[in-house]
């Protein structure tokens, strides 16, 4: 069994001298348990357990939370907060149109701004999130990309000539969508991650609400009020939604950090992990 495979079995301890000891061991496991690592050491010279890093149980492994760990996590959620803040204050000047406002006049004027700043935090995001399946996280990074080009094409080759914001002109012309809504399909599969692993209420609704909009005004089968209030909803949830990562534990954003870690080992050793598991499971069974 190779040292990489090893520390994704054994106990805290002996992953810890096997990090000592090992210094050709692949530089991923040792970045992903150098944490766990410094933890037992503190505890074996007399620190309090509550003073050590946490460790969890994963499928392929024990694993903790690490400083980078935690960096990321605020970046995920602080790019949910960006698309979401964006998409609020761009989606009020809907509701108040027919406003004096100067504040919404400064809105109307920057609703390209507020659309890209969103979009970038959805792409910060979608960059960082945490799916099992690699293949569907790059399915939506790609929908997120498709959809970028296609907001800039549309711009520069419709828009723009038009004498119009792109946000302006995808309102006035429905059939836009298709160049936007691949970005806003990667915020739908985004939301019904969220919904699907954390039961969320409001992400589940979220996965209706958006692509409902989006087709009913490239279909033209919704009216104006039928539409202002779908975006409505879209807007309260978007706001909760966002608000309410910042509830959760860090730890639910990461997941079972142990899988990635086996996603990221060769495939030999991965088989010989597989192996291992399958014998102690064996054993204890017997």
């Amino acid at each position: 069994m190779t040292t990489a495979t090893a520390t994704l079995i054994l106990p805290p301890l002996c992953v810890a001298k096997c990090l000592f000891q090992q210094p050709n061991l692949p530089p991923i496991i040792r970045r992903k348990y150098r944490t766990s690592c410094r933890s037992v050491k503190c505890q074996a010279v007399g620190q309090s357990p509550e003073s050590t890093a946490a460790v969890y149980q994963g499928v392929y492994g024990p694993w903790s939370i690490e400083k980078p760990d935690v960096q990321e996590v605020i970046l995920y959620r602080s790019g949910l907060v960006t698309a979401a803040s964006s998409f609020v204050i761009a989606s009020s000047a809907a509701f108040l149109r027919n406003s004096d406002s100067g504040v919404i006049d400064l809105i109307g004027r920057n609703l390209d701004l507020l659309y890209g700043l969103g979009g970038c935090g959805l792409g910060i995001s979608l960059y960082l999130i945490h799916i099992y399946v690699t293949e569907i996280k790059r399915a939506l990074q790609a929908l997120w990309a498709i959809g970028a080009v296609g907001s800039f094409a549309a711009y520069a080759a419709l828009a723009h000539p038009a004498g119009k914001g792109l946000v302006e002109y995808v309102v006035e012309n429905p059939v836009a969508v298709w160049f936007v809504g691949p970005l806003f399909a990667a915020l739908t599969g985004l939301v019904f991650k969220e919904g699907l692993c954390y039961g969320k209420l409001e992400a589940a609704v979220l996965t209706f609400i958006i692509p409902s909009l989006l087709l009913g005004h490239l279909t033209g089968l919704m009216d104006e009020g039928t539409k202002l209030s779908l975006l409505g909803v879209w807007t309260a949830l978007f706001v909760v939604f966002a608000g309410r990562k910042f509830t959760q534990p860090i730890k639910d954003d990461i997941g079972d950090k142990s899988v990635f870690i086996f996603n990221a080992l060769p495939q030999q050793e991965k088989e010989a992990l597989i192996r291992k598991i399958e014998q102690q499971t064996s054993q204890n069974l017997d």
